[in-house]
């Protein structure tokens, strides 16, 4: 049943992660040609939103390391975005190298995480950004910052919004279009998920600039989103299947599966795009490859 709840976006704008946040944490690594049939599947069951792969460094991580094999041999549709993830000059040299038109870098709102996945400092981590964010502006590129340990970090705790606030507001002023928020631990609430928007918004952060990127690690990905809603944000990222984690942060469990958001966008009746049944086929045919069931609890259950 469809009701429509007061308060809420009209259209909610899905960016998926599955090709990227999903496989990133795999072990065994997937075949080029099983990821571009992914982000093909992906394609047909109508995401218009998909974060392909990352020009990171292979040994940080292996299962990326066919990110320009992939470019090279995906059909980049007219109308869909293929952003990718880059870490620093040389991950931007790749991607237009590539010929894509959308980057994210990804910072982190907590000094031991910065250390821990970009070896720099908490402020040391802009001037690694800075050139990469111009450069890429400058060749017309749109540029995503994703904010890792926003809700939570596992050597310091609980994070304080003033300070993801204060990471945003940089990011912003250095160029980037949009703020991917994340809880990388999965330990936000929906409290604390008012208190980061508002923050951000208070440090002057347009709020429709704001993106929020949830794992399910205590259950509260899709309560988060709800939060996340009623305060105005209009993006949220997914994961098909609820695939991924992070290779830096061993507590970090799955993203929210994107059924999973479509089932409860459906039932608010907030337009997305996405063909439910399409997409759980295709996290169905992605966890037949990945030997293992889907974690997400929609595609259980209209799969069984």
């Amino acid at each position: 049943m469809t009701r429509p709840t007061v308060g809420l976006p009209e259209q909610v704008t899905i960016y998926e992660v599955g090709p990227r946040d999903g496989l990133q944490n795999e072990s065994a690594v997937v075949p080029v040609a099983v990821k571009a049939a992914f982000l093909d599947r992906l394609a047909d069951a109508g995401l218009a939103v998909l974060e392909a792969t990352s020009f990171v460094h292979p040994k940080w991580v292996p299962q990326l390391a066919d990110a320009s094999e992939l470019l090279s041999v995906v059909e980049r549709r007219a109308g869909i975005d293929y952003p990718v993830l880059v870490p620093n000059e040389r991950g931007l040299d790749r991607a237009l190298e590539a010929g894509v038109g959308h980057i994210a870098i990804f910072a982190s709102a907590t000094e031991t995480f910065a250390n821990r996945n970009l070896n720099r400092t908490l402020d040391e981590q802009f001037a690694m950004f800075a050139p990469v964010v111009e450069r890429a502006r400058a060749e017309g590129l749109r540029v995503r910052g994703y904010i890792s340990m926003c809700f939570g970090d596992p050597w310091e705790g609980a994070v304080e919004p003033k300070q993801v606030a204060a990471v945003g507001r940089r990011l912003v002023e250095m160029g980037c279009g949009q703020l991917s928020l994340g809880d990388t631990i999965g330990t936000g609430t929906p409290g604390h998920v008012d208190a980061v928007i508002d923050a951000c918004v208070a440090d002057g952060v347009p709020l429709g600039q704001l993106a929020v990127h949830f794992h399910d690690t205590y259950g509260q990905a899709l309560s988060n989103t709800l939060a996340a809603l009623r305060k105005g944000v209009t993006t949220v990222d997914a994961s098909a299947g609820g695939l991924g984690g992070c290779p830096y942060a061993e507590s970090a469990t799955g993203n929210l599966a994107t059924e999973d958001l479509v089932w409860m966008l459906d039932g608010l009746g907030i337009e997305h795009g996405v063909d439910l049944d399409a997409l759980v086929a295709t996290s169905v045919w992605m966890a037949q490859q990945l030997g293992r069931p889907s974690p997400s609890r929609v595609v259980r259950a209209l799969a069984g």
